[in-house]
């Protein structure tokens, strides 16, 4: 099932965050802009740090989601990020 992104409109980077923490992920790289976040299975999450508040395009928050944590629908109602 396709996951709906205006769902997501409002995610945060401190939502992200906390949430690839919950699953796994730990800071690798994040003395500038961007964080790196790396899983112990190898998936690598770059995050847009600009501000704990700031929130991210569709594009960029499918980028991070799919294509880089391979989350799905279940994990992000498991990570509390969907209801």
């Amino acid at each position: 099932m396709a996951i709906d992104y205006s769902k997501l409109r409002s995610l945060a980077a401190r939502d992200i965050v906390r949430a690839l923490l919950a699953d796994g992920f730990v800071l690798s790289a994040g003395a500038t802009s961007h964080r790196r976040y790396k899983h112990g299975d190898g998936r690598r999450v770059t995050v847009a740090y600009h501000g704990a508040g700031g929130t991210f395009v569709p594009k960029t928050l499918r980028s991070m989601i799919e294509e880089q944590a391979c989350w799905t629908e279940d994990d992000l109602k498991r990570l509390k990020l969907l209801k």
